[in-house]
């Protein structure tokens, strides 16, 4: 029985810093301690905040700190294009499937309009759809079009969607009074996270999702598409966000936090053993490569909460 296929899915939007680096190490050692494959994949739906260079300088930062991959990205394989930004015909074949189940409907809706209404909001600040253009008639959406390209939403049914996430434990949500309707494509044409995300895991054979916590709230819609299009979903890891000494959450325009600044003052190996300490993998900071912790690499030793970067650590 062959291992996992995991894989490493960067926005390619800035220099790495890391909480991507955390979870990449994360998704690492979860497929390769138990024999399994790694799957790069640029998310790069928006072409023009993600230039290749930036995607080419995050192969070489992953390659430094020794997490290697099987394959994507530049080195190519069985399974592409690993560039999302590549792939516009492929969605849209997924998303012509769920068109003729007649559960896609264009939206005209604002963000200020959805933010200044009195639908509720999720626990990250989004807004819960409430459906309002769910049904327009066709005169309607004729009418509105004429003023403002429309986005497109799916319909969603008062479901709960249950799993078990290997980090978090046990999970659900309701699908309609979680987030209502999501979108799958933008008035652009560019399509949605969501959507792109399941149609680039399930043909390339991913098995294993490691992201950040901030996602746990995407995978029920995620595997209400599974199901609409007849795929089968991964199993799933949220681990916890790493925050600075704070608490807010690290982000590309933190440059003391990015790999651009930490590989002027420490080693990959350096980088590695410290991420391990914080994420309870060894018990002090001490350097470490990502192949010397395979042995003991266990999710029940992750932590559930969110990890604070401890003064030191990496810097003042």
């Amino acid at each position: 029985m062959s291992g996992p296929t995991g894989r490493f899915a960067p926005s390619p939007s800035g220099r790495l810093h890391l909480g991507n680096l955390a979870c990449s190490l994360l998704a690492w050692l979860s497929a390769k301690s138990r024999g399994g494959r790694i799957v790069l994949r640029i998310e790069d739906l928006d072409a023009a905040r993600c230039p290749r260079a930036y995607a080419d300088q995050l192969e070489e930062d992953l390659a430094w700190l020794g997490l290697v991959w099987d394959e994507g990205g530049s080195h190519g394989g069985p399974h592409g294009p690993y560039y999302q930004s590549e792939c516009g015909e492929i969605y849209t074949k997924s998303y012509q499937k769920l068109e003729a189940m007649g559960l896609v409907y264009p939206c005209f809706c604002s963000r200020a309009q959805l933010h200044a209404a009195s639908a509720p909001h999720t626990s990250d600040g989004n807004v819960v759809y409430p459906g309002t253009c769910r049904g327009l008639t066709p005169e309607q959406v004729a009418e509105k079009r004429r003023v403002k390209a429309p986005a497109w939403r799916v319909m969603v049914p008062d479901e709960e969607i249950a799993f078990e996430d290997l980090c978090m434990g046990p999970h659900s949500e309701n699908l309609l009074t979680g987030c209502g309707d999501f979108y799958l494509r933008r008035a652009d044409g560019v399509f949605a996270y969501q959507l792109a995300v399941v149609v680039d895991d399930a043909r390339m054979g991913v098995t294993e999702v490691v992201r950040g916590a901030d996602l746990l709230s995407s995978t029920a819609r995620q595997i209400y598409l599974y199901r609409l299009l007849g795929l089968t979903p991964p199993a799933f890891a949220h681990c916890p966000l790493l925050l600075d000494q704070e608490g807010r959450r690290l982000s590309k325009r933190d440059g003391d936090q990015s790999l651009e600044n930490l590989r002027g003052r420490y080693t990959a190996e350096e980088i590695v053993g410290k991420l391990a300490y914080l994420y309870g993998l060894q018990p002090e900071p001490a350097p470490r490569t990502p192949q010397s912790l395979l042995p003991g690499f266990d999710w029940a030793k992750v932590p559930k909460q969110d990890v604070r970067l401890q003064p030191g650590l990496f810097g003042s």
